[in-house]
């Protein structure tokens, strides 16, 4: 039982992806600390000098109602740029490693393939078996 999980976690999938998960959780610290020093600075300057931000008020005189829209806009940013260098950085390179390192596979024949050589295979055999049947004649 302890022999099937360690074979399933010496697979490389899943060390792949633990890698991954503590790569991806590293760059978030980094990702958000940019969005709060960066993009939310420039939020706030697109937003005016409103103390709630970025949005928009349902409800006058509700700060209750208040839609913010500078939390969203900070959490897409935050995720396209985690997609992105994820992606570049440890998707692309591994892409290119297995395929630079994976075996070809070697092309199955076609059917039209197989066809004909089965049909060369008969009449090699017939060719063999006529000599012996036009002397037993």
């Amino acid at each position: 039982m302890l022999k099937g999980f360690k074979d399933f976690l010496m697979r490389g999938n899943v060390i792949d992806l633990a890698v991954a998960v503590v790569m991806g959780t590293a760059f978030t610290a980094v990702v958000t600390a940019v969005t709060k020093g960066i993009v939310n600075p420039l939020l706030a300057v697109l937003g005016g000098s409103n103390e709630l931000g970025l949005g928009f008020q349902l409800v006058a005189d509700k700060p209750a109602t208040f839609v913010a829209v500078g939390p969203i806009i900070t959490a897409i940013i935050d995720f396209v740029m985690i997609a992105a260098v994820l992606y570049f950085l440890l998707i692309l390179p591994m892409k290119s490693l297995q395929n630079r390192f994976a075996t070809p596979k070697k092309s199955e024949p076609t059917q039209t393939e197989l066809l004909l050589e089965i049909r060369d295979l008969l009449a090699a055999r017939a060719e063999s078996t006529a000599p012996e049947a036009n002397s037993l004649r």
